[in-house]
């Protein structure tokens, strides 16, 4: 974790002076200020019932109206996570650090306990449409959201992962997933071996809103927010120069353009429809 005394403002930018906070603030608030993905981990793997554990806080998590539609799968075994850590690791979107994390969870919706309900209590599932599925990944990402902060509170590093998504139908396989539970993101979970740095975000002018949405200088504003994250933290390699040439300056906005001038997982629909949801 950082130990800047500006972590709001570091991330977002002079617009966020007015959100700061004083050296008093919650260790919470100060953990989730300054927070960042750890790709480089020690080998040391958690104890399962420390993981156990944080699922368990993860589940305390807020749920739509209280259905639950969200399970964990903690995967240790070393065949099983080598294999997935390879295959998450392998293609054109592989990266190449997921071949051998310490820890790996995958966090899945699951519509399936519902309709088993339903069979159960001899009622009709009427809500047979694109909410069912949305309903069920919105709670995964929300046990998600809830995992990590509990992890980074116990001094544990994590990445979330969605690169799980490009291999939905094999992680499936090989994790027995039924129909109607689906992978929505992994994690990576381990003792950091490196302190990771606050990753600059757009302003909260632009991503925070007042009563009505509004997008009143966003192209100004995603420039400015451009040089001030090329300065500050300039990309390693820009994305794809075969395709698009070397920029004179490369800037967030240029590589995210670049990154979805390609597809990815558009096969993931099919795949959702494959295992019985309707997406209308």
């Amino acid at each position: 974790m950082s130990n800047s005394k500006t972590p709001l403002v570091d991330r977002f930018g002079p617009d966020a002076a007015d959100v700061e906070f004083g050296g008093d603030a919650a260790s919470l608030l100060s953990q989730l200020a300054a927070r960042g993905s750890v790709r480089k981990f020690h080998p040391d793997a958690i104890p399962y019932p420390t993981l156990r554990r944080l699922c368990a806080l993860a589940l305390c998590a807020p749920t739509k109206s209280d259905l639950q539609q969200r399970d964990i799968v903690i995967i240790d075994a070393p065949p099983l996570k080598s294999q997935i850590g390879a295959l998450l690791a392998d293609g054109p979107l592989g990266q190449k650090w997921l071949a051998n994390v310490p820890n790996l969870l995958l966090f899945c919706g699951n519509n399936r306990r519902q309709r088993r309900i339903h069979t159960l209590r001899d009622r009709h599932f009427a809500n047979d449409h694109l909410d069912a599925f949305f309903n069920a990944a919105v709670d995964a990402a929300i046990a998600l959201s809830a995992f990590v902060i509990a992890a980074e509170a116990e001094g544990l590093g994590v990445c979330p992962i969605s690169a799980v998504r490009i291999h939905s139908d094999a992680l499936s396989r090989l994790l027995k997933l039924p129909d109607h539970v689906f992978p929505v993101a992994g994690l990576a979970v381990g003792y950091p071996a490196e302190t990771p740095q606050i990753s600059m975000r757009l302003p909260l002018s632009v991503t925070v809103h007042h009563n009505t949405f509004s997008e009143d200088g966003l192209d100004d504003a995603i420039e400015a927010y451009d040089r001030r994250r090329e300065a500050a933290q300039p990309y390693a390699a820009q994305r794809y120069v075969r395709e698009f040439g070397q920029a004179e300056t490369y800037g967030w906005s240029e590589d995210k353009a670049r990154q979805y001038a390609r597809p990815e997982r558009a096969d993931f629909g099919d795949y959702v429809r494959r295992i019985g949801f309707r997406l209308d």
